[in-house]
């Protein structure tokens, strides 16, 4: 007889009914909109926490923001995939010529159309050495992360590259990003993402405050995250990212709204962020 699942929210203390949410701001770092926008997503909307993108142009302020603000929960935003479409290549933080098969024929970063090719070239063992370096960038600032996930790769993208990440986790006392239940099959007893991971890129821009709105009402019992991406419609940001940057306008606007504050507690939804997700995993190691 097959045992029942336990719901994540439920190995977090919620009673069985629960409905939990995970609102995480990605891309925290990658210029100074984004920081500004995810700062106050967290402080002041509905945002429950964010995850840092290491080696972009933005990252020393957004980390010294954190500095500030010691009571922002957030994570990593392993980055192997230089995203922004007119900002200038991304480098590894690790020295280029210790992580050769990340890196591009200039020497950067790839871009996400070549994705499949990075994945296909790069070696673990550079892997390693670059999420290293971006851990290791982060905990020497004084700062405390509370779990890793990854940019533009999903699940890392390969399964080495998770499981690889899952060790850098244990090492370094924080959780991961996991979700459904082929994750659950590989972190068992851990709490995962129970129900559909949502990223804010796959939504219509068009409607999409009432597509947020039914989303809450629909929202299913168990533990559920989005990954947001909020960002302000400065010069900056229309010139560097001129498609995504309405993704993240939308977003925002979303986050900080009398509208999305009043469904969460009509709805009776728990917002958390990943501390007690990472609280459970160094327990359960």
């Amino acid at each position: 007889m097959t045992e029942p699942v336990v719901l994540s929210s439920e190995l977090l203390g919620f009673p069985a009914d629960a409905r939990v949410l995970v609102v995480n701001c990605d891309d925290f770092g990658m210029r100074r909109g984004i920081n500004s926008a995810v700062v106050e997503a967290i402080e002041s909307g509905i945002a429950s926490s964010c995850s840092l993108m290491v080696p972009c142009p933005g990252a020393g302020e957004a980390m010294r923001l954190l500095r500030e603000r010691p009571g922002i929960p957030f994570g990593i935003h392993l980055t192997l995939v230089c995203e922004a479409e007119r900002e200038g290549a991304w480098g590894p933080v690790a020295s280029k010529e210790r992580v050769g098969s990340l890196l591009d024929e200039a020497g950067e970063l790839f871009s996400p159309d070549r994705c499949g090719e990075l994945l296909g070239r790069a070696r673990i063992e550079d892997v390693e050495v670059e999420f290293r370096a971006q851990v290791d960038a982060v905990v020497g600032a004084g700062l405390a992360p509370t779990h890793l996930d990854w940019h533009c790769l999903a699940d890392g993208g390969r399964d080495d590259i998770f499981e690889l990440t899952l060790a850098l986790a244990g090492e370094y006392g924080l959780a991961v990003r996991v979700w459904g239940e082929a994750g659950r099959q590989k972190v068992p007893g851990l709490p995962v993402t129970d129900n559909e991971f949502l990223d804010s890129f796959s939504l219509r821009l068009d409607g999409k405050a009432a597509r947020y709105a039914q989303l809450l009402r629909e929202l299913p019992v168990g533990l559920s995250e989005w990954a947001v991406h909020p960002g302000l419609a400065d010069e900056e940001s229309r010139v560097v990212e001129p498609r995504g940057w309405r993704v993240r306008q939308t977003d925002h606007e979303f986050l900080m709204s009398a509208a999305a504050r009043e469904l969460l507690r009509e709805e009776g939804i728990f917002v958390i962020d990943y501390r007690g997700v990472q609280e459970r995993w160094s327990a359960g190691r």
